[in-house]
């Protein structure tokens, strides 16, 4: 029996390369391997964006979510969408798995701190249960694989926790999930360097870019700070335009010739940047294909109802087997 595989975004604008890198390359691939469903938390967005203005836009957030998923090579025939707030069980499992965490546990997740802060907010109840809701999420469909950014690793490790207690508490209904990260880099830094790619920091190259739009993100990357003319030596190490070229440029060949010129000063920032941007845009040609291959409302509306029935039947499921053990149809 094929393992599960629960991922997912929230419905909070386009995704980008960090996305990609993050934690879409290992959706792709467990994709093959894996019964895949793909999550549409918009639940999980109003834990920082809950304005009605908010929340009508997520509606075409959660197209345009799904549409870069299948740009970036989500198989339609392999992946079963669904939006979170269609499928109310979710809640009551949440409520459930309440009283086996506390407090002081949700507390000592760091990223709640981080979105609280980046959000420029105090600490909402939601946001400190935002690890509760994510096990309802990964546990109400059993899944068993959910490959996430380093950020929510902690977040999976609250799932792991709640599953053990519930199947020691009552009864082994579910598995305990792994989560898988990216080997690559974990955390892809914005074009600024300072912090990882982020909407929240306008520092993110998206996956529908066009070749205008990454030549002007590219040529505002920091280089080596120290090296103001191309004829001196110049650090390859933590530099931001040579990590993307690691990551993204296919020609492992320029990508050593350029960095043995940048150490002996026999380069420019300017054509290594150029070269980037020459890599960058391949890298999203077939991306920018797909999106226009699957650029249709009507089509990513069903494909989004369709698997919401789905999943909805699977959390129905789940809820009634969780009631039967907890004593409550007793």
């Amino acid at each position: 029996m094929k393992k599960i595989m629960l991922t997912g975004d929230r419905p909070t604008g386009k995704l980008h390369l960090g996305h990609y890198i993050g934690s879409l390359k290992n959706r792709i691939n467990l994709q093959e391997e894996c019964e895949s469903i793909f999550i549409i938390a918009d639940l999980h967005m109003l834990t920082t964006k809950n304005t009605k203005e908010d929340i009508i836009k997520s509606k075409e957030n959660a197209r345009q979510l799904v549409l870069d998923a299948l740009a970036c090579g989500i198989n339609p025939e392999k992946v079963t969408f669904y939006l979170q707030s269609e499928i109310p069980e979710i809640n009551e499992i949440y409520t459930l798995f309440q009283s086996l965490v506390s407090v002081s546990r949700l507390e000592r997740v760091p990223s709640l701190k981080d979105m609280a802060k980046d959000a420029n907010i105090e600490m909402p109840f939601a946001l400190l249960g935002y690890p509760i809701l994510q096990a309802a999420d990964i546990l109400c469909v059993k899944a068993n694989v959910v490959p996430v950014g380093k950020d929510n690793l902690s977040h999976v490790e609250i799932t792991r926790e709640i599953a053990m207690k519930f199947n020691k508490k009552y009864e082994k209904i579910f598995p305990i999930p792994d989560a898988v990260i990216s080997n690559e880099c974990p955390n892809l830094p914005g074009i600024d360097g300072k912090t990882k790619m982020s909407k929240s920091a306008h520092n993110t190259i998206d996956l529908t870019d066009t070749k205008e739009e990454l030549t002007k993100k590219v040529m505002k990357m920091p280089t080596d700070p120290n090296r103001i003319r191309p004829d001196i030596p110049g650090k390859v190490e933590g530099n931001l335009v040579f990590l993307y070229h690691d990551l993204f440029n296919d020609n492992k060949e320029e990508v050593n010739s350029l960095k043995e010129r940048y150490q002996q000063g026999m380069v420019g920032d300017i054509e290594v940047k150029q070269k980037l941007i020459v890599a960058l845009d391949k890298f999203l040609t077939p991306i920018r294909e797909r999106y226009q291959k699957y650029n249709d409302n009507n089509y990513l509306d069903e494909l989004i109802q369709g698997g919401t029935n789905i999943i909805r039947k699977k959390v129905q499921a789940t809820l009634r087997e969780m009631k039967e053990v907890m004593g409550f149809y007793s």
